[in-house]
C-alpha cells in the first residue's frame, strides 16, 4: 500500500495511477478513495494522472483519536501534495471531499492548484444559523451522529437509501453498490465519523471561497437529500470564477449513480 506518514504521526493512504496532469480525487463522509472508482478509471483513460486518499480515519489511513476536523484534512492534502510534488493539479471533492478541497486550495493550493470541481458540496456552510437560516438544523446532524455512535453497522446500511435517491418513486436499490459503500464506511474509524459530522455540518468556508480566483466547476443535483441544493448558488456567488451546472432529480451520490453525465461534465471543464 502506498501511504505517506504526516507530521502528527497518522498514516494517509493513498492511489496513485498514470502520468500527465495530475487530479486530486477527495471522497465524501464516511467513504474511501474507493468511491471515485467510476472517476478513476475515465480520467486514467483520457491520459490524466489520477490520485485519490482516504481521510484520516477513513479506509486504510491511520485512525487517529485527533485531527478529525476539516483545518487537519487540508493539511493533511498539502502534505500529500507536496510529497508527490504535484504542480497544476485540478482538485475535485465530492459532498465533505468539496470543502476539503476549497480549504485545501484556499490555504496551500497557491502554485499548486489549476483549478477545482465541487461536487454536491457542503460548501458555504451547512448548519442553521442566525446567519444561515436556510441552513439544515442541529438536530439532522444529532441524529446522525447518534446513529453513528451508537449503531454504526445498521445505520451505515440504511443511509445509501436516501443518498442514492432510492426511496423516490420509480428508483430501484443498486444493491452492489449500497453493500460498497456501507464496506466502505465500515473499513473506518467509528470516532473519526462522528468527529467527522461536526466537520462537515460547522465548518465555515465563506471566506475560503471568497479568497479563490482559480475556476471553480460546482456539480449539484437539484433531488439532493443529504446537502441541500440551494448550497450550490450560495457557493458559485462567493467564488470569483465559478460555473454552476444543476442536474434535475439527481441525488447527493451522483458521481456513482450518474457518472457518465458527471465525468462528462468535468472533463469539458477541465479541457475548456
Amino acid at each position: 500500500m502506498s501511504t505517506i506518514t504526516v507530521k502528527d504521526g497518522t498514516q494517509i493512504y493513498y492511489k496513485d495511477w498514470g502520468t500527465g496532469q495530475p487530479i486530486v480525487f477527495h471522497h465524501g463522509w464516511p467513504l474511501s478513495g474507493d468511491d471515485w472508482d467510476a472517476q478513476m478509471m475515465f480520467f486514467l483513460k483520457q491520459g490524466y494522472r489520477v490520485i485519490a486518499h482516504d481521510r484520516r480515519g477513513h479506509g486504510r489511513s491511520g485512525q487517529s483519536s485527533e485531527g478529525n476536523n476539516m483545518d487537519t484534512y487540508a493539511a493533511d492534502v498539502a502534505e500529500l501534495t507536496e510529497a508527490l510534488d504535484l504542480k497544476d493539479a485540478i482538485h475535485v471533492g465530492h459532498s465533505t471531499g468539496g470543502g476539503e478541497v476549497i480549504r485545501y486550495a484556499a490555504k496551500y493550493g497557491k502554485g499548486r492548484v489549476a483549478k477545482a470541481v465541487i461536487i454536491s458540496a457542503v460548501t458555504p456552510v451547512m448548519i442553521q444559523k442566525e446567519s444561515n437560516p436556510e441552513g439544515v438544523p442541529l438536530s439532522v446532524f444529532d441524529e446522525i451522529r447518534q446513529g453513528t455512535a451508537s449503531n454504526r453497522a445498521q445505520y451505515f446500511y440504511d443511509f445509501p437509501i436516501p443518498f442514492y435517491g432510492w426511496n423516490r418513486e420509480g428508483q430501484t436499490v443498486q444493491e452492489g453498490i449500497k453493500h460498497n459503500w456501507w464496506r466502505q464506511g465500515m473499513m473506518g474509524s467509528v470516532l473519526a465519523h462522528h468527529d467527522g459530522i461536526k466537520a462537515f455540518s460547522e465548518s465555515d468556508f465563506t471566506e475560503d471561497l471568497k479568497s479563490l480566483d482559480i475556476p471553480v466547476l460546482v456539480l449539484h443535483g437539484e433531488d439532493d437529500q443529504i446537502v441541500p441544493f440551494n448550497q450550490a448558488p450560495k457557493a458559485a456567488a462567493l467564488l470569483k470564477n465559478s460555473k454552476l451546472i444543476a442536474y434535475p432529480g439527481f441525488p447527493h451520490g451522483m458521481p456513482t449513480t450518474e457518472a457518465e453525465t458527471i465525468n462528462k461534465d468535468i472533463l469539458e471543464f477541465i479541457k475548456a
